[in-house]
């Protein structure tokens, strides 16, 4: 050796390990761009520089917040394009209001199944047998509106 120090590098298995992933998912994201390999010798395992430690720290982040390996590989090539990093940072908060907004509906929808189910626990604590209607006067129920089998007998349950 002529006395320059090698850049420290990872061997695949070792990346896969520290990750939980498999070698095959390393050599996966590497054929997506994600990664980049320094090389191999020849009948060697291949070996990773250490940046791509980082790389695969944020592509767990991001996956994580829901974001596809196609969505990912856009923010990283965004980030090779624009060495500020201003425009990918500008995407990602973009991406994350998407997924926050996405979060919202199913957080509403939810919120929505919840209320359903504590009013069948209500009406099922009305009545003393599985068959019996809850709403025994339905002229004057509270819940007639949302009564199924009020709907069901065209209002003239019992």
């Amino acid at each position: 050796m002529d006395g320059e120090e090698k850049p420290f590098e990872y061997r695949i298995g070792e990346l896969a390990d520290m990750f939980g992933v498999t070698a095959r998912t390393i050599r996966y994201y590497e054929e997506l761009g994600l990664l980049e390999a320094a090389g191999r010798e020849e009948g060697s395992h291949r070996h990773y520089p250490a940046r791509n430690v980082i790389h695969l720290k944020r592509i767990q982040q991001l996956k994580d917040y829901g974001l596809s390996l196609a969505e990912i590989g856009e923010l990283f090539e965004l980030a090779r394009r624009d060495r500020s990093g201003e425009a990918v940072r500008a995407r990602l908060a973009e991406k994350y209001r998407e997924k926050r907004d996405e979060a919202e509906r199913k957080k509403r929808a939810l919120d929505s199944y919840i209320a359903e189910l504590d009013w069948h626990i209500e009406q099922l604590g009305k009545v003393k047998e599985f068959n019996e209607c809850p709403g025994a006067a339905c002229s004057s129920c509270s819940w007639g509106e949302r009564c199924d089998v009020r709907h069901l007998l065209g209002g003239k349950a019992g």
